[in-house]
């Protein structure tokens, strides 16, 4: 029996847990803040139900050329309007719930779980702290860090959980922000600012960077930012926030330039850090970056013989889904499994904005640096039947392939429910399809995926 001890709740460490059980090892999770982790309780799926609610909110706001006539003195919202404490009291509902639902799994597998902080004494003993302060020692043949990371801040703009927020805060909300300024144009920024612009609040975005979601996309940015702009949002680009303080009734962020904003709260949504500190992680001789994340190979070891790391507290690729792959592979190496070691080109992302933008494989940028190698398509979606029929006016469809070979290496959708779309496009870079094969295949008419399949015919090489 392997004696496998894992430092977090998280996708990383209870996606890691379950496949260990399941390969009958003896399994202990050492958690602090809950089951889930920030991915289920303070991130992922709260922001995800927020956003759920926003998407409804845009629905109905841009119904009007389908006929749908709702009469109000708010013509951008019409009679439909949200109550923020009802939604922020469903979203933690349902982070429990899938706390609750992720713990019950772990015991039926066998896992024990401790509550408590964890840390390495040495690389094959874990050391948790229970909320009274007593401590318990757990030695282990294997050890998996899956501590996560937590919202950077900014000296000089604190979060104080009333008017000057982090991503996680942000649910003790029981109204609607009057005027939110977002500080970060990044995912989590971009993210917040579409669903809270759709909820029905003043927002203003800023971003230290020409473009909104400078790390995304070219093409699939500037179609957001427009659409940010033509429904009310401003957008202040190359424009980075000094600090935030409160006021009598709300916050002024001040630039570098000295310019202010003034708005009701600010949300500040300015990248992470990762949760290493205190951890005895370098004690143990494990190597951490100059940004504190630690080091792992493609199957998740750490410079120290035994001691794994999975999640955001790497720093790889901050996605739940990566943090989970990270976790399985992890166990799968340690106990003796067949193992496939980590391949990011395979990586599907998503960015829940409205439109939603969805990316997987070669990008635009490593296109453009390789014309020979890499061709590319776009197809707009406004020429696509069934985007016409819902009145979507916003999007496009992008794929990258191989000339020659016609091997299908990358892809771009804009458009709602774009993490949906992106699907086929996943499998066929997974697995090697060629444009041809995708074209070859049938696709409902009218629907979004024909665009994909439009698109593959394009890039179709002749013999």
């Amino acid at each position: 029996m392997t004696r496998v001890v894992i430092v977090g709740g998280g996708p990383g460490g209870y996606e890691a847990a379950l496949v260990a059980a399941q390969l009958g090892a003896e399994v202990t999770v050492v958690d602090t803040d809950g089951l889930g982790g920030s991915a289920v309780l303070t991130d992922c799926v709260p922001s995800k139900t927020l956003i759920a609610t926003a998407e409804v909110m845009s629905r109905a706001a841009d119904s009007g050329e389908l006929g749908v006539r709702i009469a109000s003195e708010r013509p951008a919202h019409g009679l439909v309007s949200v109550d923020l404490a009802q939604v922020n009291e469903r979203v933690k509902r349902l982070a429990a719930a899938q706390s609750a639902d992720i713990g019950a799994s772990l015991e039926r597998a066998g896992v024990r779980i401790v509550r408590g902080r964890g840390s390495l004494d040495g690389p094959s003993r874990v050391v948790a702290t229970s909320p009274d302060g007593s401590t318990s020692s757990f030695d282990a043949d294997a050890v998996l860090v899956a501590t996560g990371a937590r919202p950077r801040v900014v000296p000089g703009a604190e979060p104080d959980g009333e008017r000057i927020l982090s991503w996680e805060q942000v649910y003790d909300l029981d109204a609607l922000p009057e005027r939110l300024i977002v500080v970060g144009s990044g995912v989590t920024g971009a993210e917040f600012a579409s669903a809270y612009n759709a909820l029905g609040s003043d927002v203003v975005l800023v971003s230290s960077r020409e473009h909104v979601l400078p790390g995304e996309d070219a093409d699939a940015a500037q179609v957001l930012e427009d659409v940010f702009r033509r429904r009310g949002m401003h957008v202040l680009g190359r424009s980075r926030a000094q600090t935030a303080r409160r006021t009598a009734d709300g916050v002024v962020v001040t630039l570098a330039d000295g310019s202010t904003v003034e708005g009701t709260h600010c949300l500040m949504a300015v990248g992470s850090i990762p949760n290493t500190e205190r951890m005895g992680l370098v004690e143990s001789g494990v190597r951490l970056t100059d940004s504190g994340h630690v080091e792992v190979d493609r199957v998740s070891r750490t410079s120290a013989r035994g001691v794994y790391a999975a999640g955001d507290v790497t720093g790889v690729l901050m996605l739940a889904s990566v943090a989970a792959m990270q976790g399985r592979i992890a166990m799968r190496h340690v106990l003796g499994a067949a193992v496939t070691p980590l391949d990011l080109r395979t990586v599907s992302g998503n960015v829940f904005t409205d439109p939603e933008i969805a990316t997987i494989g070669v990008t635009q940028a490593q296109a453009d640096a390789a014309p020979d190698d890499v061709h590319c398509i776009k197809l707009p979606l406004v020429t696509n039947a069934r985007a016409k029929i819902q009145d979507m006016q916003d999007g496009f469809v992008k794929l990258f392939a191989r000339p020659g070979s016609g091997i299908v290496v990358g892809g771009v959708v804009v458009a709602p429910k774009a993490s949906e779309l992106v699907f086929p496009i996943a499998l066929g870079v997974a697995h090697r399809l060629t444009v041809d094969e995708i074209a070859a295949t049938f696709t409902v008419y009218p629907s979004l995926t024909g665009s994909i399949a439009e698109a593959a015919r394009r890039l179709h090489t002749p013999d």
